[in-house]
């Protein structure tokens, strides 16, 4: 968190949490549980029956943030700094890619697509060994990257709108909207998990979309603001001696009108890629059977058959079936 000591004094502006939090924590673990409704009979029970810890860890890499200084550029990449068009002419290989910008590059602008595909292998490689508690580790990190290469603000240098006069346009896309619009969200989709003969080109794929998404998030915000003051656009709380600066619901709401269904649509995208993924490392891993290692009681089968239901509805909010939105499964943010 930055204090914006030249335009603000002691105000701190709580809309750059994105880089602590990405996609906010309720994106993120709604994601994941739809993900799970996606995929085959053969590998949902195993996920449905361990749905809290997938659900509850979804957010885990952010906070690893906090520790590990390595963590951050496994989140994003900084298309601008590789040169133009690099969303199509970047190695779709980690090795490559070393090889023409060098690691210590990689490192400082990001590589989350190619960490994707390290986390993909590694959750093969734990479907091989049929090791549950590895399974759910890495298929829930994995999940959590994938989901911030969907996220058009992590493809650029111009991450939080620093560069354009617009601080604190990451939360408000990613964490301020969802929180308020969830409720008009569609949180359901058609898609069955689907096996990845290109894991490398579909998570550029995804880049390259959240890419293209890009200007109209930094230009609908400029727009919305010709029509608010600043006493509109923000509202001001005092904690711990503290004065906070936040977004105004009614603001938040007129920019979120603008970009019409792109945030919901990016949800569904990751959730999507995501149920493809996991089904992907565990094709690759040979099926293991996954039936033994969590199986489901009939109690849990008559559960997973309700939410189905609901999900296919998109009816999930409304039958109190959102895990994100359930007491015991909020973690602090």
């Amino acid at each position: 968190m930055k204090i914006l000591k030249k335009l603000f004094k002691n105000i701190i502006l709580l809309a750059i949490l994105p880089i602590i939090a990405s996609w906010g924590f309720l994106v993120h673990k709604t994601t994941h549980q739809l993900a799970v409704y996606e995929l085959p009979k053969s590998m949902q029970g195993f996920f449905y029956s361990n749905m809290d810890y997938i659900v509850y860890n979804s957010v885990r890499p952010d906070l690893r943030r906090n520790k590990d200084a390595s963590e951050a550029a496994k989140h994003f990449i900084d298309l601008e700094a590789y040169g133009k068009n690099a969303a199509y002419a970047m190695p779709l290989h980690w090795d490559d890619a070393v090889e023409k910008y060098g690691k210590d590059s990689l490192l400082q602008y990001g590589y989350v697509p190619y960490y994707v595909i390290t986390m993909k292998n590694k959750l093969t490689e734990a479907f091989k060994s049929e090791n549950k508690d590895s399974i759910l580790f890495y298929a829930t990190d994995l999940g959590h990257y994938i989901e911030d290469a969907n996220v058009p603000l992590h493809t650029t240098i111009n991450y939080d709108g620093q560069l354009t006069n617009q601080k604190g346009l990451h939360a408000l896309w990613e964490t301020v909207i969802p929180e308020i619009e969830i409720n008009q969200y569609t949180l359901s989709s058609s898609h069955k998990a689907q096996y990845l003969q290109n894991p490398e080109l579909s998570i550029w794929k995804a880049v390259r979309n959240a890419n293209k998404l890009l200007d109209d998030v930094l230009e609908k915000e400029k727009e919305v603001s010709e029509n608010f003051t600043d006493a509109q656009k923000y509202k001001i709380q005092t904690k711990n001696k503290k004065e906070i600066k936040h977004y105004t619901t009614e603001f938040a709401k007129a920019y979120a009108a603008t970009l019409k269904s792109s945030i919901n649509q990016q949800l569904i995208n990751s959730a999507n890629l995501v149920a493809d993924f996991w089904y992907t490392a565990w094709v690759d891993a040979g099926k293991p059977n996954l039936k033994n290692l969590s199986p489901l009681n009939t109690e849990d089968k008559k559960k997973l058959k309700k939410e189905l239901q609901s999900f296919k509805a998109n009816t999930l909010l409304k039958d109190n079936y959102l895990h994100a939105r359930k007491e015991g499964n909020k973690m602090e943010e």
